[in-house]
Protein backbone atom coordinates (compact mmCIF):
# COMPACT_ATOMS: atom_id res chain seq x y z
CA UNK A 1 0.00 0.00 0.00
CA UNK A 2 1.19 3.50 -0.92
CA UNK A 3 0.60 6.34 1.57
CA UNK A 4 1.01 10.03 0.65
CA UNK A 5 -0.09 13.31 2.24
CA UNK A 6 -2.64 15.94 1.34
CA UNK A 7 -4.77 18.41 3.31
CA UNK A 8 -8.22 19.88 3.83
CA UNK A 9 -9.29 23.06 5.62
CA UNK A 10 -12.06 23.54 8.12
CA UNK A 11 -12.11 27.30 8.42
CA UNK A 12 -8.55 28.28 9.27
CA UNK A 13 -7.81 24.86 10.77
CA UNK A 14 -6.05 22.26 8.64
CA UNK A 15 -6.36 18.47 8.75
CA UNK A 16 -3.78 16.17 7.13
CA UNK A 17 -5.33 13.62 4.81
CA UNK A 18 -3.62 10.29 4.29
CA UNK A 19 -4.00 9.35 0.60
CA UNK A 20 -3.73 5.54 0.54
CA UNK A 21 -3.43 3.72 -2.79
CA UNK A 22 -3.64 -0.06 -3.07
CA UNK A 23 -3.51 -2.41 -6.07
CA UNK A 24 -5.23 -5.78 -5.57
CA UNK A 25 -4.82 -8.81 -7.84
CA UNK A 26 -7.36 -11.35 -8.98
CA UNK A 27 -9.55 -9.29 -11.30
CA UNK A 28 -9.63 -9.55 -15.09
CA UNK A 29 -11.25 -6.12 -15.48
CA UNK A 30 -9.55 -3.19 -13.68
CA UNK A 31 -11.62 -1.13 -11.24
CA UNK A 32 -10.91 2.31 -9.80
CA UNK A 33 -12.66 3.20 -6.54
CA UNK A 34 -12.20 6.26 -4.34
CA UNK A 35 -13.52 5.90 -0.80
CA UNK A 36 -13.33 7.93 2.41
CA UNK A 37 -16.34 10.28 2.37
CA UNK A 38 -15.27 11.95 -0.89
CA UNK A 39 -17.54 14.44 -2.66
CA UNK A 40 -18.32 14.45 -6.37
CA UNK A 41 -15.33 16.62 -7.32
CA UNK A 42 -12.98 14.12 -5.67
CA UNK A 43 -14.66 11.08 -7.22
CA UNK A 44 -14.48 12.67 -10.68
CA UNK A 45 -10.70 12.74 -10.35
CA UNK A 46 -10.73 9.05 -11.36
CA UNK A 47 -11.65 9.96 -14.94
CA UNK A 48 -9.14 12.80 -15.10
CA UNK A 49 -6.39 10.50 -13.84
CA UNK A 50 -7.23 7.79 -16.38
CA UNK A 51 -6.78 10.31 -19.19
CA UNK A 52 -3.52 11.67 -17.75
CA UNK A 53 -2.02 8.19 -17.46
CA UNK A 54 -3.00 7.56 -21.07
CA UNK A 55 -1.44 10.90 -22.11
CA UNK A 56 1.81 9.81 -20.41
CA UNK A 57 1.83 6.64 -22.54
CA UNK A 58 1.36 4.54 -19.43
CA UNK A 59 -1.23 1.86 -18.78
CA UNK A 60 -3.43 1.33 -15.79
CA UNK A 61 -2.54 -2.08 -14.31
CA UNK A 62 -5.20 -4.78 -14.81
CA UNK A 63 -5.91 -4.83 -11.11
CA UNK A 64 -8.40 -3.47 -8.65
CA UNK A 65 -7.29 0.04 -7.68
CA UNK A 66 -8.61 1.45 -4.39
CA UNK A 67 -7.88 4.95 -3.10
CA UNK A 68 -8.77 5.57 0.52
CA UNK A 69 -8.78 9.12 1.94
CA UNK A 70 -8.19 8.86 5.67
CA UNK A 71 -9.60 9.74 8.21
CA UNK A 72 -12.74 8.26 6.68
CA UNK A 73 -15.19 10.19 8.86
CA UNK A 74 -14.03 13.63 7.62
CA UNK A 75 -15.72 14.95 4.51
CA UNK A 76 -13.30 15.49 1.58
CA UNK A 77 -13.99 18.09 -1.06
CA UNK A 78 -12.08 19.90 -3.76
CA UNK A 79 -10.19 19.03 -6.94
CA UNK A 80 -6.79 19.45 -5.20
CA UNK A 81 -6.80 15.70 -4.43
CA UNK A 82 -6.11 14.98 -8.14
CA UNK A 83 -2.35 15.33 -7.83
CA UNK A 84 -1.78 13.30 -4.63
CA UNK A 85 -3.98 10.47 -5.95
CA UNK A 86 -2.13 10.44 -9.29
CA UNK A 87 1.22 10.50 -7.48
CA UNK A 88 0.09 7.55 -5.35
CA UNK A 89 -0.79 5.55 -8.46
CA UNK A 90 2.52 6.44 -10.12
CA UNK A 91 4.29 5.27 -6.97
CA UNK A 92 2.33 2.02 -7.04
CA UNK A 93 3.45 1.25 -10.60
CA UNK A 94 7.05 2.27 -9.94
CA UNK A 95 7.20 5.59 -11.81
CA UNK A 96 7.70 7.78 -8.71
CA UNK A 97 9.53 6.96 -5.45
CA UNK A 98 7.18 6.68 -2.47
CA UNK A 99 9.98 7.13 0.08
CA UNK A 100 10.66 10.62 -1.29
CA UNK A 101 7.09 11.75 -1.96
CA UNK A 102 5.92 10.66 1.49
CA UNK A 103 7.89 13.62 2.89
CA UNK A 104 5.75 16.11 0.94
CA UNK A 105 2.31 17.61 1.33
CA UNK A 106 0.75 17.36 -2.14
CA UNK A 107 -2.13 19.33 -3.64
CA UNK A 108 -3.14 20.37 -7.14
CA UNK A 109 -5.74 19.85 -9.82
CA UNK A 110 -4.72 18.17 -13.06
CA UNK A 111 -5.93 18.68 -16.60
CA UNK A 112 -6.56 15.84 -19.05
CA UNK A 113 -3.16 16.46 -20.66
CA UNK A 114 -1.28 16.21 -17.36
CA UNK A 115 -0.96 19.96 -16.72
CA UNK A 116 -1.11 20.90 -13.02
CA UNK A 117 -3.47 23.85 -12.55
CA UNK A 118 -4.32 26.27 -9.74
CA UNK A 119 -6.17 25.25 -6.60
CA UNK A 120 -7.35 27.03 -3.46
CA UNK A 121 -5.51 27.10 -0.15
CA UNK A 122 -1.87 26.80 -1.25
CA UNK A 123 -0.59 29.50 1.13
CA UNK A 124 -2.14 28.02 4.33
CA UNK A 125 -1.09 24.54 3.16
CA UNK A 126 2.52 25.76 2.88
CA UNK A 127 2.31 27.33 6.34
CA UNK A 128 1.04 24.03 7.74
CA UNK A 129 3.73 22.02 5.92
CA UNK A 130 6.49 24.26 7.23
CA UNK A 131 5.25 23.96 10.82
CA UNK A 132 5.12 20.17 10.48
CA UNK A 133 8.55 19.79 8.85
CA UNK A 134 7.21 18.64 5.49
CA UNK A 135 7.91 19.80 1.96
CA UNK A 136 5.07 20.86 -0.32
CA UNK A 137 4.22 20.07 -3.95
CA UNK A 138 1.82 22.57 -5.55
CA UNK A 139 0.92 23.97 -9.01
CA UNK A 140 3.58 26.06 -10.75
CA UNK A 141 1.46 29.26 -10.86
CA UNK A 142 1.28 29.13 -7.05
CA UNK A 143 4.87 28.29 -6.20
CA UNK A 144 5.62 31.90 -5.26
CA UNK A 145 2.44 31.95 -3.17
CA UNK A 146 3.74 28.97 -1.20
CA UNK A 147 7.06 30.77 -0.76
CA UNK A 148 5.25 33.52 1.15
CA UNK A 149 5.08 31.13 4.09
CA UNK A 150 8.87 31.23 4.40
CA UNK A 151 9.07 27.58 3.35
CA UNK A 152 12.26 26.56 1.58
CA UNK A 153 11.27 23.09 0.37
CA UNK A 154 8.74 23.71 -2.39
CA UNK A 155 8.24 21.86 -5.66
CA UNK A 156 5.99 23.67 -8.14
CA UNK A 157 5.73 21.64 -11.38
CA UNK A 158 3.62 22.86 -14.30
CA UNK A 159 3.12 19.32 -15.62
CA UNK A 160 3.21 15.81 -14.20
CA UNK A 161 6.21 15.06 -16.45
CA UNK A 162 8.19 17.79 -14.68
CA UNK A 163 7.55 16.04 -11.37
CA UNK A 164 8.64 12.68 -12.82
CA UNK A 165 11.79 14.22 -14.31
CA UNK A 166 12.62 15.91 -11.00
CA UNK A 167 12.57 12.71 -8.98
CA UNK A 168 14.37 10.76 -11.70
CA UNK A 169 17.15 13.38 -11.65
CA UNK A 170 16.69 14.25 -15.33
CA UNK A 171 15.57 17.85 -14.73
CA UNK A 172 15.42 19.02 -11.09
CA UNK A 173 12.89 21.72 -10.30
CA UNK A 174 14.06 25.06 -8.92
CA UNK A 175 12.84 26.54 -5.65
CA UNK A 176 10.18 29.29 -6.15
CA UNK A 177 11.03 32.63 -4.54
CA UNK A 178 9.04 35.45 -2.98
CA UNK A 179 10.64 37.86 -5.46
CA UNK A 180 8.16 36.54 -8.01
CA UNK A 181 5.29 37.94 -5.96
CA UNK A 182 3.46 41.00 -7.16
CA UNK A 183 1.65 43.10 -4.58
CA UNK A 184 -2.07 43.53 -5.08
CA UNK A 185 -3.79 46.86 -4.44
CA UNK A 186 -7.02 46.24 -2.52
CA UNK A 187 -7.73 49.78 -1.36
CA UNK A 188 -9.45 52.34 -3.58
CA UNK A 189 -7.58 55.38 -4.77
CA UNK A 190 -8.31 58.78 -3.30
CA UNK A 191 -7.17 61.33 -0.74
CA UNK A 192 -8.94 63.35 1.93
CA UNK A 193 -7.53 66.45 0.27
CA UNK A 194 -10.10 65.86 -2.47
CA UNK A 195 -13.01 66.13 0.00
CA UNK A 196 -14.31 69.69 0.35
CA UNK A 197 -16.34 70.55 3.43
CA UNK A 198 -17.65 67.72 5.66
CA UNK A 199 -15.21 68.63 8.44
CA UNK A 200 -17.28 66.92 11.15
CA UNK A 201 -17.48 63.68 9.13
CA UNK A 202 -13.73 63.76 8.46
CA UNK A 203 -13.09 64.29 12.16
CA UNK A 204 -15.29 61.30 13.00
CA UNK A 205 -13.46 59.13 10.45
CA UNK A 206 -10.15 60.15 12.00
CA UNK A 207 -11.42 59.04 15.43
CA UNK A 208 -12.76 55.80 13.90
CA UNK A 209 -9.40 55.08 12.27
CA UNK A 210 -7.43 55.88 15.41
CA UNK A 211 -9.42 53.60 17.72
CA UNK A 212 -10.75 50.98 15.29
CA UNK A 213 -14.35 52.10 15.89
CA UNK A 214 -17.43 51.28 13.82
CA UNK A 215 -19.19 54.26 12.25
CA UNK A 216 -22.54 55.11 10.64
CA UNK A 217 -23.04 58.13 8.38
CA UNK A 218 -26.56 59.48 7.74
CA UNK A 219 -27.28 62.08 5.12
CA UNK A 220 -29.02 62.90 1.84
CA UNK A 221 -27.93 61.45 -1.51
CA UNK A 222 -24.84 63.09 -2.96
CA UNK A 223 -23.53 64.39 0.35
CA UNK A 224 -20.29 62.40 0.01
CA UNK A 225 -20.85 59.45 2.35
CA UNK A 226 -19.41 56.85 -0.04
CA UNK A 227 -16.52 59.10 -1.01
CA UNK A 228 -15.63 59.61 2.64
CA UNK A 229 -15.83 55.91 3.46
CA UNK A 230 -13.68 54.90 0.49
CA UNK A 231 -10.87 57.12 1.77
CA UNK A 232 -10.74 55.60 5.25
CA UNK A 233 -8.07 53.03 4.27
CA UNK A 234 -5.79 55.90 3.21
CA UNK A 235 -5.47 57.03 6.85
CA UNK A 236 -5.20 53.60 8.46
CA UNK A 237 -1.79 52.30 9.61
CA UNK A 238 0.11 49.92 7.37
CA UNK A 239 -0.51 46.22 7.92
CA UNK A 240 1.98 44.29 10.02
CA UNK A 241 3.72 41.20 8.66
CA UNK A 242 1.41 38.95 10.69
CA UNK A 243 -1.68 40.77 9.41
CA UNK A 244 -0.47 40.48 5.81
CA UNK A 245 0.04 36.73 6.14
CA UNK A 246 -3.24 36.14 7.99
CA UNK A 247 -5.28 38.16 5.49
CA UNK A 248 -3.56 36.52 2.54
CA UNK A 249 -4.33 33.07 3.99
CA UNK A 250 -8.05 33.92 4.11
CA UNK A 251 -7.98 35.09 0.49
CA UNK A 252 -6.10 31.94 -0.50
CA UNK A 253 -8.74 29.69 1.10
CA UNK A 254 -11.46 31.72 -0.62
CA UNK A 255 -9.68 31.39 -3.98
CA UNK A 256 -9.30 35.18 -4.30
CA UNK A 257 -5.60 35.66 -3.72
CA UNK A 258 -4.89 36.08 -7.42
CA UNK A 259 -1.90 35.08 -9.52
CA UNK A 260 1.31 35.45 -7.48
CA UNK A 261 -0.27 38.10 -5.26
CA UNK A 262 -0.06 39.16 -1.65
CA UNK A 263 -2.55 41.28 0.28
CA UNK A 264 -0.34 44.10 1.55
CA UNK A 265 -2.95 46.88 1.85
CA UNK A 266 -5.89 46.80 4.20
CA UNK A 267 -8.92 45.30 2.44
CA UNK A 268 -11.85 47.54 1.58
CA UNK A 269 -14.95 45.45 0.91
CA UNK A 270 -17.92 47.47 -0.38
CA UNK A 271 -21.01 45.25 -0.21
CA UNK A 272 -24.20 45.75 -2.23
CA UNK A 273 -27.45 45.63 -0.31
CA UNK A 274 -28.62 42.61 -2.30
CA UNK A 275 -25.92 40.49 -0.62
CA UNK A 276 -27.20 37.21 0.83
CA UNK A 277 -26.46 35.96 4.35
CA UNK A 278 -24.11 33.32 2.89
CA UNK A 279 -22.14 35.87 0.86
CA UNK A 280 -21.71 38.02 3.95
CA UNK A 281 -21.00 35.38 6.61
CA UNK A 282 -19.53 32.67 4.36
CA UNK A 283 -20.68 29.13 3.79
CA UNK A 284 -21.76 27.04 0.85
CA UNK A 285 -20.81 23.42 0.33
CA UNK A 286 -17.15 24.06 1.18
CA UNK A 287 -17.83 26.58 3.98
CA UNK A 288 -15.75 29.26 2.26
CA UNK A 289 -15.11 32.61 4.01
CA UNK A 290 -17.57 35.42 3.35
CA UNK A 291 -17.22 39.17 3.00
CA UNK A 292 -16.83 39.82 6.71
CA UNK A 293 -13.78 37.53 6.78
CA UNK A 294 -12.41 38.96 3.53
CA UNK A 295 -12.59 42.34 5.29
CA UNK A 296 -10.48 41.01 8.21
CA UNK A 297 -7.84 43.59 9.22
CA UNK A 298 -9.57 46.08 6.93
CA UNK A 299 -12.85 47.87 6.27
CA UNK A 300 -16.33 46.49 5.60
CA UNK A 301 -18.47 49.18 3.95
CA UNK A 302 -22.24 48.78 3.81
CA UNK A 303 -23.98 51.48 1.79
CA UNK A 304 -27.75 52.01 1.94
CA UNK A 305 -27.84 50.13 5.25
CA UNK A 306 -31.66 49.90 5.67
CA UNK A 307 -31.94 48.33 2.21
CA UNK A 308 -30.14 45.21 3.43
CA UNK A 309 -32.26 42.28 4.51
CA UNK A 310 -32.63 42.49 8.29
CA UNK A 311 -31.60 38.86 8.82
CA UNK A 312 -28.42 39.55 6.83
CA UNK A 313 -27.53 42.55 8.99
CA UNK A 314 -28.08 40.64 12.21
CA UNK A 315 -25.20 38.35 11.20
CA UNK A 316 -22.85 41.26 11.97
CA UNK A 317 -23.67 41.39 15.67
CA UNK A 318 -21.66 38.39 16.88
CA UNK A 319 -18.46 38.95 14.83
CA UNK A 320 -18.42 42.65 15.74
CA UNK A 321 -18.06 41.59 19.37
CA UNK A 322 -15.89 38.48 19.05
CA UNK A 323 -13.81 39.19 15.94
CA UNK A 324 -14.62 35.82 14.39
CA UNK A 325 -17.45 34.03 12.60
CA UNK A 326 -18.46 30.39 12.96
CA UNK A 327 -20.24 28.73 10.04
CA UNK A 328 -22.29 25.76 11.23
CA UNK A 329 -23.23 22.98 8.84
CA UNK A 330 -24.67 19.51 9.35
CA UNK A 331 -21.31 17.78 8.95
CA UNK A 332 -18.81 20.49 9.87
CA UNK A 333 -18.23 23.80 11.64
CA UNK A 334 -15.77 26.31 10.24
CA UNK A 335 -14.44 29.35 12.09
CA UNK A 336 -12.81 32.30 10.33
CA UNK A 337 -11.33 35.57 11.65
CA UNK A 338 -13.61 38.58 11.18
CA UNK A 339 -11.94 41.51 12.90
CA UNK A 340 -13.22 44.17 10.50
CA UNK A 341 -13.98 47.86 10.90
CA UNK A 342 -17.59 48.47 9.97
CA UNK A 343 -18.40 51.69 8.13
CA UNK A 344 -22.04 52.09 7.11
CA UNK A 345 -24.00 54.78 5.29
CA UNK A 346 -27.69 55.47 4.80
CA UNK A 347 -30.17 58.05 3.62
CA UNK A 348 -32.43 59.45 6.35
CA UNK A 349 -35.54 58.21 4.53
CA UNK A 350 -36.40 56.34 1.29
CA UNK A 351 -36.26 59.48 -0.85
CA UNK A 352 -33.34 60.89 1.11
CA UNK A 353 -34.77 64.39 1.41
CA UNK A 354 -35.79 64.46 5.06
CA UNK A 355 -34.73 67.79 6.57
CA UNK A 356 -34.90 69.63 3.24
CA UNK A 357 -38.04 71.79 3.36
CA UNK A 358 -38.00 72.27 -0.40
CA UNK A 359 -37.82 68.56 -1.24
CA UNK A 360 -39.28 66.61 1.69
CA UNK A 361 -42.28 64.46 0.87
CA UNK A 362 -45.67 64.71 2.56
CA UNK A 363 -45.17 61.42 4.38
CA UNK A 364 -42.33 62.73 6.56
CA UNK A 365 -41.47 61.95 9.29
CA UNK A 366 -43.47 58.68 9.28
CA UNK A 367 -41.60 57.31 6.27
CA UNK A 368 -38.26 58.12 7.92
CA UNK A 369 -39.27 56.37 11.13
CA UNK A 370 -40.27 53.20 9.28
CA UNK A 371 -37.12 53.35 7.16
CA UNK A 372 -34.70 53.75 10.07
CA UNK A 373 -36.51 51.10 12.12
CA UNK A 374 -35.41 48.51 9.59
CA UNK A 375 -32.11 48.48 11.50
CA UNK A 376 -32.34 46.76 14.86
CA UNK A 377 -31.50 48.58 18.06
CA UNK A 378 -28.88 46.00 19.16
CA UNK A 379 -26.99 46.47 15.88
CA UNK A 380 -27.11 50.26 16.13
CA UNK A 381 -25.89 49.99 19.72
CA UNK A 382 -22.75 48.23 18.45
CA UNK A 383 -21.86 51.13 16.15
CA UNK A 384 -19.68 53.58 18.06
CA UNK A 385 -19.95 56.73 15.96
CA UNK A 386 -23.19 58.09 14.48
CA UNK A 387 -22.57 61.08 12.22
CA UNK A 388 -24.91 63.36 10.28
CA UNK A 389 -23.50 64.22 6.85
CA UNK A 390 -25.21 67.32 5.45
CA UNK A 391 -25.31 68.17 1.77
CA UNK A 392 -22.32 70.26 0.75
CA UNK A 393 -22.99 73.93 0.07
CA UNK A 394 -22.05 74.75 -3.56
CA UNK A 395 -19.96 77.67 -2.29
CA UNK A 396 -17.80 75.21 -0.37
CA UNK A 397 -16.96 73.15 -3.46
CA UNK A 398 -14.04 75.45 -4.27
CA UNK A 399 -11.17 75.28 -1.74
CA UNK A 400 -10.27 78.52 0.00
CA UNK A 401 -6.69 79.61 -0.57
CA UNK A 402 -6.25 80.71 3.05
CA UNK A 403 -7.50 77.37 4.46
CA UNK A 404 -5.41 74.45 3.17
CA UNK A 405 -7.16 71.06 3.13
CA UNK A 406 -5.40 68.31 5.04
CA UNK A 407 -4.12 65.35 3.06
CA UNK A 408 -4.58 61.72 4.02
CA UNK A 409 -0.90 61.55 4.91
CA UNK A 410 -1.27 64.33 7.47
CA UNK A 411 -4.31 62.72 9.08
CA UNK A 412 -2.66 59.32 8.97
CA UNK A 413 0.31 60.61 10.95
CA UNK A 414 -2.01 61.52 13.84
CA UNK A 415 -3.84 58.20 13.56
CA UNK A 416 -0.60 56.21 13.68
CA UNK A 417 0.64 58.19 16.68
CA UNK A 418 -2.64 57.57 18.52
CA UNK A 419 -2.56 53.86 17.73
CA UNK A 420 1.03 53.58 18.87
CA UNK A 421 -0.01 55.05 22.22
CA UNK A 422 -2.76 52.44 22.51
CA UNK A 423 -0.50 49.51 21.59
CA UNK A 424 2.15 50.66 24.06
CA UNK A 425 -0.43 51.09 26.82
CA UNK A 426 -2.65 48.04 26.38
CA UNK A 427 -1.45 45.99 23.39
CA UNK A 428 -4.60 46.60 21.30
CA UNK A 429 -6.75 49.38 19.88
CA UNK A 430 -9.37 50.99 22.10
CA UNK A 431 -12.33 49.44 20.28
CA UNK A 432 -11.22 45.98 21.47
CA UNK A 433 -10.95 46.78 25.18
CA UNK A 434 -13.13 44.70 27.49
CA UNK A 435 -14.60 46.01 30.76
CA UNK A 436 -11.59 45.56 33.03
CA UNK A 437 -9.13 46.74 30.38
CA UNK A 438 -11.29 49.79 29.66
CA UNK A 439 -11.45 50.77 33.33
CA UNK A 440 -7.65 50.56 33.53
CA UNK A 441 -7.04 52.48 30.29
CA UNK A 442 -9.78 55.11 30.70
CA UNK A 443 -10.18 56.01 34.40
CA UNK A 444 -12.58 58.88 35.07
CA UNK A 445 -12.55 61.37 37.91
CA UNK A 446 -15.64 61.65 40.11
CA UNK A 447 -16.67 64.77 38.24
CA UNK A 448 -16.38 63.10 34.83
CA UNK A 449 -18.17 59.98 36.08
CA UNK A 450 -21.10 62.09 37.31
CA UNK A 451 -21.20 63.93 33.97
CA UNK A 452 -21.23 60.68 31.97
CA UNK A 453 -23.79 59.00 34.26
CA UNK A 454 -26.16 61.95 33.94
CA UNK A 455 -25.83 61.97 30.15
CA UNK A 456 -26.30 58.20 29.94
CA UNK A 457 -29.46 58.38 32.02
CA UNK A 458 -30.96 61.18 29.92
CA UNK A 459 -30.09 59.33 26.68
CA UNK A 460 -31.37 55.95 27.97
CA UNK A 461 -27.99 54.51 27.16
CA UNK A 462 -27.30 50.79 27.53
CA UNK A 463 -24.31 49.44 29.43
CA UNK A 464 -22.69 48.63 26.09
CA UNK A 465 -23.29 52.17 24.87
CA UNK A 466 -21.90 53.57 28.13
CA UNK A 467 -18.62 51.71 27.64
CA UNK A 468 -18.46 52.72 24.01
CA UNK A 469 -18.58 56.38 25.02
CA UNK A 470 -15.58 55.76 27.29
CA UNK A 471 -13.72 54.01 24.46
CA UNK A 472 -14.35 56.89 22.06
CA UNK A 473 -13.31 59.44 24.68
CA UNK A 474 -10.13 57.45 25.28
CA UNK A 475 -9.40 57.57 21.53
CA UNK A 476 -10.03 61.32 21.37
CA UNK A 477 -7.61 61.82 24.24
CA UNK A 478 -5.04 59.65 22.45
CA UNK A 479 -5.35 61.84 19.36
CA UNK A 480 -4.52 64.79 21.60
CA UNK A 481 -1.54 62.87 22.96
CA UNK A 482 -3.01 63.09 26.46
CA UNK A 483 -2.75 60.52 29.25
CA UNK A 484 -6.06 61.41 30.88
CA UNK A 485 -9.58 61.89 29.56
CA UNK A 486 -10.98 65.40 29.93
CA UNK A 487 -14.52 66.79 29.91
CA UNK A 488 -14.15 67.95 26.29
CA UNK A 489 -13.28 64.39 25.24
CA UNK A 490 -16.42 62.98 26.85
CA UNK A 491 -18.56 65.76 25.42
CA UNK A 492 -17.30 65.11 21.90
CA UNK A 493 -17.79 61.36 22.32
CA UNK A 494 -21.39 61.92 23.44
CA UNK A 495 -22.06 64.02 20.34
CA UNK A 496 -21.67 60.89 18.23
CA UNK A 497 -24.35 58.92 20.12
CA UNK A 498 -27.06 57.93 19.28
CA UNK A 499 -28.67 58.35 15.86
CA UNK A 500 -32.02 59.28 17.41
CA UNK A 501 -30.58 62.65 18.55
CA UNK A 502 -29.09 63.54 15.16
CA UNK A 503 -30.48 66.03 12.67
CA UNK A 504 -31.91 63.21 10.58
CA UNK A 505 -32.93 61.01 13.49
CA UNK A 506 -36.50 60.21 14.46
CA UNK A 507 -37.51 60.41 18.10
Amino acid sequence: MISLNSIIFNGMDATRIDVQVQLATGLSNPEFNIIGLADRAVKESAERIRNVISALNLKMPPKRLTVNLSPADVEKNGSHFDLPILCGILCAIGVLPEEKLSHYLILGEIGLDGAIVRTDGVLPAAVWARRNNMGIICPAPQGAEAALSGHTEILAPAHVLELINHFSGAAPLTQPTVSEIRQTQTTPAGDFAEVYGQESAKRALEIAAAGGHAMLMVGPPGSGKTMLASRLPTILPEMTADEILETSVIYSIAGQLGDKALITNRPFRAIHHTASPVSLAGGGGNAKPGEISLAHNGVLFLDELPEFDRATLEILRQPMESGKITISRAKRNATYPARFQLIAAMNPCPCGNLGNAALSCSRAPRCAEAYQNKISGPLLDRIDLHVDVDAVNPWDMKPKSDTPIETSAQIRARVVAARNRQIARQGKVNALLDGAELNAAAPLTDELTEFLNTAAEKMSMSARGYNRIKRIARTIADLRGADNIELSDLAEALSYRPIGRGKYGVK
